[in-house]
């Protein structure tokens, strides 16, 4: 049942969320997801369900935060379009195709993709690795092969692309601006093709009594999505006077943290 505690953990996490995306200028899905875990083992709700509903609830915020984010990117001409136009058919199918793969796999393999895959984020953010660009924009059907495959492994761990966006488009010589604002574009139809998977898919599951739909929590869905939008100003404020280097190795072990307890708590 929803109370007032739940309602406290679900204001803190958006709030740091929201902060971290915007001191870090990365998505909530490596926070959210694990949080999400923990607080739904609190709830008492059935292990088998909890990490399709944590990677559903998470991707349904992703809706709001990327449309803030892109608009603000486009407004300083940070969005590639052509490419965003390229890479948005296969981003759509390859995530919502994505979502019936993660809806029969159950909550432990799950949460050992997930964390594998927090574990190569972690590690590239804590050594600060970037991609040596080789080459000039890729075809067409390179960037629709690229976006399906950006997709899926979206849709699997429940973030808006970034990580795997921004080093795909800096591999091609785009700018890092122009990579980070055409990353945030991207991620809102892996956001909007991600959510409907998870309802449609989950749909079985749906249970307004308790606030659900398909595999997404409506009150979770709610405080962290408005939450994470107010205090991402925060965090832009706080990158220009903290140490961001350090704050993202932090951070980069904070995410192995989450993952590991996530993990362990289905073993």
């Amino acid at each position: 049942m929803l109370g007032f505690e739940s309602i406290l953990l679900y204001i803190l996490l958006g709030c740091f969320v929201g902060i971290a995306a915007g001191l870090l200028g990365i998505g909530g899905g490596g926070i959210i997801v694990p949080s999400l875990t923990v607080i739904f083992l609190m709830q008492g709700m059935e292990q088998e369900n909890i990490m399709h509903m944590a990677l559903g609830t998470s991707m349904a915020t992703i809706v709001i935060t990327s449309v803030s984010s892109f608009r603000a990117h486009n407004k300083k001409g940070g969005v590639l379009w052509n490419v965003f136009k390229m890479m948005a058919p296969g981003i759509i199918i390859g995530t919502f195709l994505a979502t019936f793969l993660a809806s029969i796999l159950s909550s432990f393999y799950l949460a050992v993709f997930f964390s594998i895959f927090m574990a190569y984020v972690s590690i590239q953010m804590f050594l600060n690795k970037k991609p040596k660009p080789s080459r000039k924009l890729a075809s067409s059907k390179t960037q629709f092969s690229a976006g399906t495959i950006i997709g899926a492994i979206s849709a699997m761990v429940s973030i808006g692309g970034g990580s795997l966006t921004v080093p795909y488009l800096l591999w091609q010589n785009v700018e890092l601006k122009k990579a980070i604002g055409t990353s945030a574009a991207i991620g809102f139809p892996i956001a909007v093709s991600g959510t409907l998977g998870y309802i449609i898919n989950g749909w079985s599951n749906t249970d307004l009594t308790h606030y659900t739909l398909g595999f997404v929590s409506l009150p979770a869905f709610f405080f962290i999505a408005i939450c994470s939008y107010l205090t991402a100003p925060i965090g832009v404020k706080l990158a220009h006077t903290l140490p961001v280097g350090i704050v993202k190795k932090i951070f980069a072990l904070l995410l192995i943290s989450l993952s590991l307890k996530m993990l362990f708590s289905f073993i």
